[in-house]
């Protein structure tokens, strides 16, 4: 590594230190943090203030992983945790349906259930959250409770009829979201607890991603497929997601590490190189830079409204990816297209007037709406990537 590469290491870790500490961390501390309920709040304008009330259970489990993610690899500060315990309460208490153990996806500031999906998103969140809380207080209790939660949603997802299905059995499919996040959940959840169904969660997801959802005729994942892994030729079937693509790259190197045991370890991450090439060349704009939202993978119009806007976690996964791959190759191209990522995210998504970032851009990068939060956009891709590239820097730096 030369020189220069050392300075713009340092200065990355200084710049997303400040960033985190100074600015995201204590927006979210201020304005998001109920003191009165309990809980985080997320549905905030751009200078904090509150707009809605309703409380996206996505971000219970996303807000208390992240403060206890920062407390355990950037500022062990005793208000991260306790902040942190303050929200698995709420969730705990407010959060889960007494009648079937699945969680909620909104509920009111109070702690009223209001609506609940098929997916199990909310309990995958609230599964990291436990994880992390546990490795960063220490109470195995927390880690015990992951696991139990862990073995539930697997469960609910392998069950015929225990969660609603998105279609009729006319076109059954396969989807990569639940896939890509279960196998990033298990890596979190392996920090704390060594069971055998982590492993066989990670070989079942890399098994249906690499095999059925990645098509090489095309270079990149699906977002859905048939069982057999076959192209759906339909509007909804042709949707590429750069972002999700790009989360899932890094993912895949990062479960490479955390399972060394596995014997396709190492194929996982040199596939998620392979994963992230792919996205980054569907994805990034040319004409005006960042990541777009949504392609067709025969080149016709996307049908989704959003199709051409810039949200701003796909910015941020390809920042941490693009930093990921070059800690994995020590090639430059992955550094300059890392620093072309944050480069342009660091522009066009960060409040330069208020704390924190905006969610949502036009294709050109101009601000589409300057909310802060809502149901899903709240304390956790921003921090994380922060966080995470501050964790990259120092482990390319050897400190």
């Amino acid at each position: 590594m030369n020189s220069s590469t050392q300075e713009y290491l340092h200065n990355l870790i200084t710049q997303c230190r400040e960033e985190l500490l100074e600015s995201v961390l204590p927006f979210w501390l201020e304005h998001g943090l109920d003191r009165e309920y309990g809980g985080i709040l997320t549905c905030v304008d751009r200078d904090g203030t509150l707009m809605d009330g309703t409380k996206s259970v996505w971000f219970q489990g996303r807000a208390a992983y992240i403060l206890s993610y920062v407390y355990n690899h950037v500022d062990p500060r005793p208000e991260y945790l306790a902040a942190a315990k303050s929200i698995l309460d709420f969730a705990e208490q407010h959060c889960v349906d007494p009648e079937d153990g699945r969680w909620y996806f909104e509920v009111t500031r109070e702690g009223l259930p209001l609506r609940k999906r098929r997916y199990v998103f909310s309990e995958t969140f609230g599964i990291i959250a436990m994880a992390e809380y546990a490795l960063a207080s220490g109470d195995k209790s927390y880690a015990v409770k992951a696991l139990k939660l862990f073995r539930q949603v697997q469960e609910w997802l392998e069950t015929p009829g225990a969660l609603p299905p998105k279609y009729l059995p006319t076109q059954p499919a396969i989807g990569h979201s639940i896939l890509m996040i279960l196998m990033n959940t298990a890596a979190v959840l392996r920090q704390v607890v060594d069971d055998p169904i982590l492993e066989r969660q990670v070989e079942k997801s890399y098994e249906a991603i690499r095999h059925k959802l990645w098509h090489p005729e095309y270079h990149i994942i699906l977002e859905s497929v048939t069982p057999e892994g076959n192209l759906i030729d339909t509007l909804g079937g042709r949707t590429i997601n750069p972002g999700h693509c790009i989360e899932t790259s890094w993912f895949l190197m990062e479960v490479g590490h955390a399972f060394p045991s596995l014997s396709i370890s190492d194929e996982m991450r040199t596939f998620g190189l392979e994963v992230l090439d792919g996205a980054w060349e569907w994805g990034w704009d040319e004409p005006y830079g960042g990541i777009i939202n949504f392609l067709d993978c025969k080149g016709f119009p996307s049908q989704d409204y959003s199709q051409d806007m810039k949200f701003w976690w796909p910015q941020t996964e390809a920042a941490i990816a693009h930093l990921y791959a070059y800690k994995e190759t020590g090639r430059e191209e992955y550094l300059e297209s890392h620093k072309k990522a944050l480069d342009w995210a660091w522009t066009h998504l960060r409040d330069a007037e208020y704390p924190e970032w905006y969610g949502y851009l036009h294709r050109d990068g101009t601000v589409a709406q300057p909310a802060k939060g809502n149901l899903f956009k709240g304390p956790f891709h921003i921090p994380r990537m922060l966080t995470k590239l501050i964790i990259l820097s120092q482990e390319l730096l050897g400190e």
